[in-house]
């Protein structure tokens, strides 16, 4: 079953990983020291389970986020969220070498947006350059079997309910067993956004060493379930600024935050009106998979007299490549509110759509698409 070309070792129970001598653990601001070495350890526990889970198991696992927002998780709590095949796990590394128990936080089980299918218990061994799976359980396993320890806010299991040979999984999905994965979880009441700020300014502040512990959890989780709180309350830890507009963006370059949501800064060439010559303008590109298929957001701004006209495009970056009849690009306000002209729709398969308005300094739209784009995430863009 094993792919021999990655190094591997085995002993009767548990599946040894090599820590590859070319891991690329990328240098990333923290706040704390916990916190950076609680991301260090996520790091090399994902460039080692990653690839041979890819290899053996499930060729389309991904991490289920953008890379460039695995920081603003490792800042406030540990583990590793990853997708495939309609499953969610999430991988749980340690320090320890006594593996009694899997402790994971609560974010991770009793927020429905966080929430997987599997947990995965991974020792990790810098000095001797392996990581160890030493068991894994189901979000239903441990809902219901779980201590949850209001103290540090974790669920632990002992090690004699976990499943220790990881290979079990792939047993389970072969004969397609019809074991509960989740538990039911009670939804979290959103707070207001003047609330949301206020807790913003108070944990934003470094001082605070574990922000996910001062308020209670109904509280906590409903911040940072809506991505865009979790990522500017990470940035704010850093001393980042929380909120640039995307003329900011454009005029100084784009921001840690802006990567967070997998902006990045481009040069698009723009056909002139009437004229075969093209003009180069700077705007700002997101890659989007939808329906399986790679598609490009695109935004960017023109001058039309004393105003300036924001144009949004979806695309398809392929030569020749057609947006499919049916897709929509549509546009609201922060308060999810539509208005005249704010979307497009394919009637019938086409180069390109899009949506032109004109805002006033400050203000914030939302965007989205049907069908909806894979780990899409509401953001307001300010402009």
């Amino acid at each position: 079953m094993f792919n021999t070309d990655i190094p591997l070792i085995l002993d009767s129970h548990h599946l040894h990983l090599e820590i590859s001598q070319s891991s690329q653990v990328s240098e990333q601001n923290y706040s704390t020291p916990g916190a950076s070495r609680r991301a260090w350890i996520n790091q090399l526990c994902l460039e080692a389970f990653l690839p041979w889970f890819e290899s053996e198991m499930a060729p389309d696992a991904k991490v289920s986020v953008n890379h460039a927002a695995l920081p603003s998780f490792w800042e406030l709590f540990n583990g590793t969220p990853i997708t495939f095949d309609n499953y969610r796990l999430v991988l749980i590394p340690t320090l320890a070498v006594d593996n009694d128990e899997l402790r994971v936080p609560q974010e991770w089980v009793d927020i429905p947006e966080f929430a997987a299918d599997y947990y995965i218990g991974v020792e990790v061994n810098p000095d001797d350059s392996f990581i160890k799976i030493f068991g894994y359980t189901t979000h239903e396993k441990l809902n219901n079997k779980g201590f949850l320890d209001n103290n540090d806010r974790t669920y632990s299991l002992e090690s004699e309910d976990l499943i220790d040979d990881i290979n079990v999984l792939a047993v389970a999905w072969e004969f397609n067993t019809s074991e509960t994965l989740r538990a039911e979880i009670t939804p979290l009441e959103s707070i207001p956004q003047a609330q949301a700020k206020n807790f913003l300014e108070r944990l934003g502040n470094s001082e605070v060493k574990f922000p996910r512990l001062e308020v209670p959890f109904s509280v906590w989780g409903s911040l940072i379930a809506q991505s865009s709180w979790q990522k500017k309350l990470y940035a704010k830890r850093q001393g980042l600024p929380v909120e640039q507009s995307m003329t900011q963006w454009l005029q100084e370059g784009i921001t840690n935050l802006s990567q967070m949501w997998g902006w990045e800064k481009k040069e698009f060439a723009m056909a002139s009106s009437g004229m075969r010559s093209s003009a180069a303008v700077q705007g700002l590109s997101k890659e989007l998979i939808i329906a399986d298929n790679t598609y490009e957001l695109r935004i960017f701004p023109r001058e039309e007299g004393e105003d300036t006209i924001w144009k949004f495009e979806l695309r398809n970056p392929v030569a020749g490549g057609k947006i499919p009849a049916g897709f929509k690009l549509r546009l609201l306000t922060e308060d999810l509110e539509e208005f005249e002209n704010n979307q497009d729709i394919a009637k019938v398969s086409t180069d390109v759509l899009y949506v032109e308005v004109i805002l006033e300094p400050g203000e914030g739209l939302i965007w989205e698409t049907e069908p909806v784009a894979e780990d899409w995430e509401r953001e307001v863009l300010r402009f």
